[in-house]
């Protein structure tokens, strides 16, 4: 008579050779997480240096890294719904609206970047962030009428965002993003307006000086 435990060796191997698969699986798809963000960050950088090519080029290779995390990730879902992959597909959104945003193109639709929604609407976030650093930088250069269009951009994302009123498990948190988004709106208007008016008070003492040299 065989024992009830004369099948645990091949239970075991079964077992073993499934998670030595998965484990694989997920150790290529950090990999190809952590190349992402990069080429992604230094995108937005090479974005933020008015350096278009470079930063589409930084973006195709994000693409590539989270199209492959896509295919390598595609028979293991548990692992693809990790957080590490989420993590990728929000900075390659947002390097991909970033570039958009400053250089006046139409917004990429999640659909077209191959990416869920969840990662989507948290870089679209990233990317409200990102146009703060863009307003101040516009702002040095003098070119005020730009920097009220980069804050009505702000002002439509938040707009959005504030909308979707969903549970952070759908969404991917986006709730602490909406929140982030709202702080620096608020400072970003409070910087501008605060700029506006030391320009205003400049035009009216230089007015009052050259009134003065006349008489």
């Amino acid at each position: 008579m065989n024992r009830p435990t004369s099948k645990l060796d091949s239970i075991g191997e079964k077992v073993c050779s499934h998670f030595a698969m998965q484990d694989s699986a997920r150790e290529v798809g950090l990999r190809l997480s952590r190349d992402s963000i990069r080429f992604s960050a230094n995108a937005i950088r090479a974005v933020h240096r008015g350096e278009f090519d470079q930063a589409i080029e930084l973006i195709n290779s994000s693409k590539a890294c989270v199209e492959d995390m896509s295919r390598t990730l595609s028979d293991h879902p548990a692992i693809y719904h990790g957080g590490f992959v989420h993590n990728a597909q929000k900075e390659y959104a947002e390097a991909c609206i970033t570039l958009a945003l400053v250089s006046g193109k139409e917004l990429p639709d999640p659909d077209e970047l191959g990416i869920s929604y969840a990662a989507y609407l948290n870089g679209l976030g990233e990317g409200a962030g990102e146009l703060r650093r863009h307003l101040l930088d516009t702002l040095r250069d003098g070119q005020i009428d730009r920097c009220e269009a980069i804050l009505g951009e702000m002002d439509d994302i938040y707009s959005l965002l504030v909308t979707i009123d969903f549970h952070d498990a759908l969404t991917g948190g986006l709730r602490r993003t909406t929140d982030m988004v709202r702080g620096v709106l608020e400072r970003t208007r409070g910087d501008l307006t605060l700029s506006l008016r030391q320009r205003e008070l400049e035009r009216k003492l230089d007015s009052l000086g050259g009134k003065l040299d006349k008489s």
